[in-house]
């Protein structure tokens, strides 16, 4: 990318009245906000990767069209994929920097219904192939509104000379479940369209660079014979194995992650430990290079010690290396019966006011008091935005709950997409996340309300697209802005990575500081985040170039490449 590259957001061009103006995807247009844009949409990207943009249209519109654009380049034409923005309006703020009003979201079909007192915003995207020849790609999108057709905006993607992994570098875990999804389309969770559904929602956010625990939830059928379980692999493998040998997708991207299901029917101690062995042995004779964890306990009590250390113990009697993993801060009492080690967020940085987790460790910190082989994951909860709901009164309180990096509808997007800079620059070795549907197994709308645990849209990143709200006669899943910018945020992750691979890890560490400080310490500021971008881009080129014709010198002087 050459330095003279124009990114949309740094290039705030008004369009004419009544046009579209092209905005970036890290800002949420709001009925009461008037976004200023770019005539163009200008992107970049590397091989293996997706960007977005959005087109923000005239309002009091009902129906928008677009003409379907292939972008011509010096390799295969790249496809625009849109969507319009649906609104949640959003009653209660999820803190004192949230709002009440309609908020964009979900990502739904350009010919679902609209809500023409909302804003008219579609968000459209190129995926980069792997093998993707670099270089510019041009084309001109043609869209229209209520049958009017609307000037015609240029729009280019930039393609990198180098290519993000397919597969997560930062292994992750969001949970998603089999029986949620069925409850949220109201169909029989036994059915095979269930199990279809479940395929596609594991292949979305296997798209957006996301592994998922739970899925199906059934354990493999298991009996004991002469102290060993036998276990029936058929449904497991008829679920799973796509996810975790490549085959799903043209990338051959993988889950990162995979859960051990425990089952009921290994009732003893020994059973049990049986029981976990020969999973650990499926995954070997697989070759499924998936990190296998137990998940012990969610956010145990000082009366939950004896069970996690029964269940680790039982887990280490297994032998192998399958890890336990539990949500906790560092706790003297769990030491040696925790190998992943799961705090909030909170939990890494210092914070004055009032204390949002007992006991506060960075992460260089926490692997001192841990055992060699232990990793440290983190995630975000409720006490990202205050599990109540609302602005407390406390402003103190209110502040202490504020400005962390979040999942939350009503929180500004640079927030929902800091955790892969966070990640790199604090050195955690993944992430969880407990649900990705969890309002789906509420008796609410979701599509009328996210409201769980203080916040809006904690637990859920998707919506049921079923016939009844989008027309058409098959079940979708729709996903939201949030789960964008998250895999926004795993991207990020990759650019540093790569950056640093490439001997220029001092820069990575400063970029990321520069988008990010701390976990509640992070830029608003989208024309920032574009600017690192393309600051990072043009230093891997400039490295990687450097590196080519260091080998290619090597060759042509007779060395060994």
């Amino acid at each position: 990318m050459g330095v003279g590259w124009a990114w949309a957001v740094a290039a705030a061009l008004s369009a004419a009245p009544g046009g579209v103006q092209v905005v970036s995807p890290l800002v949420k247009v709001r009925p009461d906000a008037a976004p200023k844009g770019a005539k163009e949409a200008r992107l970049s990207a590397a091989r293996g990767e997706c960007e977005g943009t959005q087109l923000v249209l005239p309002p009091g519109v009902t129906r928008v069209t677009m003409q379907p654009l292939a972008l011509k380049g010096p390799g295969a034409p790249l496809t625009v994929d849109a969507w319009r923005e649906a609104y949640l309006d959003v009653k209660t703020p999820s803190n004192g920097e949230g709002k009440p009003g309609p908020w964009p979201d979900a990502l739904v079909p350009l010919s679902a219904p609209a809500n023409p007192r909302h804003p008219t915003v579609v968000y459209a995207e190129v995926c980069v192939p792997p093998k993707q020849a670099p270089g510019t790609y041009k084309g001109s999108l043609s869209a229209a509104v209520d049958g009017k057709e609307l000037p015609a905006v240029p729009f280019t993607v930039e393609v990198q000379p180098f290519d993000l992994p397919a597969t997560s570098s930062l292994p992750n875990s969001f949970g998603i479940s089999l029986y949620s999804i069925a409850k949220g389309h109201g169909i029989p969770a036994d059915s095979p369209e269930a199990k279809a559904l479940l395929r596609e929602y594991g292949k979305t956010l296997l798209q957006h660079r996301v592994s998922a625990h739970g899925m199906g939830m059934d354990p493999p059928p298991v009996k004991f014979q002469d102290g060993r379980a036998v276990l029936d692999w058929t449904a497991y493998d008829a679920e799973m194995a796509p996810f975790l040998d490549g085959s799903l997708l043209p990338s051959g991207a993988r889950f990162t992650t995979a859960d051990v299901r425990d089952n009921r029917k290994a009732s003893t101690d020994a059973e049990k430990t049986a029981y976990y062995r020969a999973f650990q042995k499926h995954f070997e004779d697989k070759g499924w290079k998936a990190q296998l964890f137990f998940y012990a306990k969610d956010e145990p009590k000082p009366a939950d010690f004896p069970l996690v250390k029964a269940q680790s113990k039982r887990v280490r009697d297994a032998g192998g290396t399958l890890p336990v993993l539990v949500t906790t801060p560092l706790d003297p009492a769990l030491q040696g019966s925790v190998d992943i080690l799961t705090p909030i967020i909170n939990c890494f940085y210092p914070r004055a006011g009032p204390q949002t987790c007992r006991t506060v460790a960075n992460t260089a910190t926490a692997r001192t008091r841990l055992p060699p082989r232990a990793k440290v994951w983190w995630y975000q909860s409720c006490m990202s935005h205050g599990c109540t709901g609302g602005p407390p009164a406390d402003k103190a309180l209110d502040k202490a709950f504020s400005d962390w990096a979040s999942y939350m509808v009503d929180h500004p997007a640079p927030l929902n997409r800091a955790m892969g800079v966070l990640a790199f620059e604090s050195g955690v070795d993944g992430e969880l996340y407990f649900d990705t549907v969890f309002a789906y197994n509420t008796k609410k709308d979701v599509w009328a309300d996210l409201f769980e645990f203080g916040g809006n849209g904690d637990g859920t990143l998707f919506y049921p697209g079923t016939p009844a709200k989008l027309g058409g006669t098959e079940h979708q899943p729709v996903v939201s802005l949030r789960l964008k910018h998250i895999r926004d945020g795993l991207e990020d992750y990759e650019y540093l990575r790569l950056l640093t691979s490439l001997g220029d890890g001092a820069f990575a560490k400063t970029a990321a500081k520069r988008l990010a400080k701390s976990g509640y310490e992070i830029s608003r500021d989208p024309a920032e985040w574009e600017a690192v971008r393309q600051e990072v881009t043009e230093r891997i080129v400039k490295r990687q170039s450097a590196e080519q014709a260091k080998r290619s010198g090597r060759r042509t002087s007779g060395g060994t490449p």
